[in-house]
């Protein structure tokens, strides 16, 4: 049986970051998986050639417009559209079709408390679907065979695989304060002002601070998973001069007796098995340029004990582990394949 997947938001960065993976996925060189619709909101009409100019193989296709209709004759769906476009559209794609696998890289079924969604984003609250870090325990079982995914947000992902282990083993007193630079692709293709190049090269700003980002709760609620602590994040974003990646640092008060020993050791037994998520060797701190274009999450742990505080950081790519990777690893395991088909584990160097 042949595999047809669409992408509804096909000329966004994330869309696109989508099809680029899709072309060297395994099935659809062997022809068990078809590009279907290709669709878009303000560029609907336009070539793939016009749009996304880096797919030669897709630059006969014409963008159309983004409806149920159309994206229905599909057997996955990939909605990478802002937020709160997708609530609709994926609830008249379920009644058209159950079985259509319907994969949201927006935020519209992220989080489960409705008084924080409304907060955070306004309006009605859509509810939550499986939550696409398979990392997290218990996601991978949930996401297998899931009809409806929600993938997670680029800085809640670094965040998350940060802290992740040091939180389940009381590493650390729940108190994070997250810092997280990232490059500009993180607000998608739309024109402003504060996205120029002369705006934004040679330039640091951080934004949203003091608790207003729309990631700080998700980065709450994937950790309030593993303890039954309460979870504080005072998350802080950057903005640097980069196209791709985010890098996150995160410290918090260390749990008594903790050695640095006892900290890898930890991290090193958490992610031992997981194949999109590297322990660098100690010593050693991640660096963007070295996830560029792969779906991996590098990370790192020490012991400050001047401060008696735990540093966590990591490296992503924000449109491939932190969105178009992590949509794609969803995809798989839904549909029963290899997690890792099609999903790069080498970056491009230099």
């Amino acid at each position: 049986m042949t595999i047809k997947v669409a992408i509804a938001g096909a000329s966004g960065y994330a869309g696109g970051e989508i099809l680029r993976l899709l072309l060297g996925h395994p099935s659809y060189l062997s022809g068990d998986l078809q590009i279907g619709s290709l669709t878009a909101g303000s560029s609907a009409g336009a070539s793939v050639a016009d749009l996304l100019p880096h797919l030669p193989q897709l630059a006969h296709r014409i963008v159309e417009d983004t409806t149920p209709e159309i994206l229905g004759d599909n057997d996955v769906v990939f909605l990478a559209l802002p937020h709160g476009h997708s609530a609709a559209i994926g609830q008249a794609l379920a009644d058209r079709n159950p079985e259509t696998v319907v994969i949201d890289c927006a935020a519209d079924f992220r989080l489960q408390d409705a008084g924080e969604w409304e907060h955070y984003y306004g309006g009605e609250h859509a509810g939550n679907w499986p939550y696409g870090i398979p990392e997290m325990p218990g996601h991978r079982e949930q996401l297998q065979g899931a009809k409806r995914i929600a993938v997670p947000g680029c800085f809640p992902t670094g965040a998350t695989l940060a802290s992740l282990p040091a939180v389940a083993a009381a590493l650390v007193v729940p108190d994070l304060a997250v810092v997280s630079i990232t490059g500009v692709s993180g607000a998608g293709k739309k024109a402003a002002v504060g996205l120029l190049g002369s705006e934004v090269m040679g330039n640091l700003k951080a934004y949203n601070t003091a608790g207003k980002h729309r990631h700080t709760p998700e980065i709450t609620q994937n950790l309030a998973e593993v303890t039954d602590e309460e979870i504080t994040v005072s998350f802080t974003p950057v903005l640097a001069p980069l196209p791709r990646g985010i890098l996150t640092t995160i410290t918090a008060p260390l749990a008594a007796g903790v050695t640095q020993d006892a900290a890898y050791e930890t991290y090193r037994a958490f992610y031992q098995d997981e194949p999109f998520v590297h322990l660098l060797p100690e010593g050693q701190q991640p660096q963007t340029q070295n996830v560029v274009g792969s779906n991996m999450c590098h990370v790192q742990v020490e012991v400050d004990m001047r401060s008696g505080r735990l540093l966590m950081t990591s490296a992503i790519d924000n449109l491939t582990k932190g969105t178009g990777g992590a949509a794609l690893q969803c995809m798989n395991l839904s549909l029963g394949w290899p997690e890792i088909a099609g999903l790069p584990q080498a970056a491009v160097a230099p």
